[in-house]
């Protein structure tokens, strides 16, 4: 899953180098969290949250058949 972000992120920035995925694991749920440099900021989140929104929809979709809940941070 960590590979599908960075995948799908790094073509949307200007500093793909500075894109970074950590994982933080409890017992039902997977949290992801995306930073990436404080310029791309804008192009990751996109107008109205729609970039942001969509990154989110295929994270969830990729990741329905755990067990555990997934969700997806977004910071610089």
């Amino acid at each position: 899953m960590k590979e599908l972000i960075e995948m799908i992120v790094k073509p949307l920035v200007d500093f793909p180098e500075d894109v970074q995925v950590k994982v933080l694991e409890d017992e039902n749920r997977v949290t992801y969290q995306l930073s990436v440099n404080k310029t791309d900021m804008g192009k990751v989140i996109g107008k109205q949250g729609r970039v942001a929104k969509a990154i989110r929809t295929v994270v969830y979709a990729a990741g329905s058949s755990q067990q555990k809940k997934i969700f997806l941070e977004i910071s610089e």
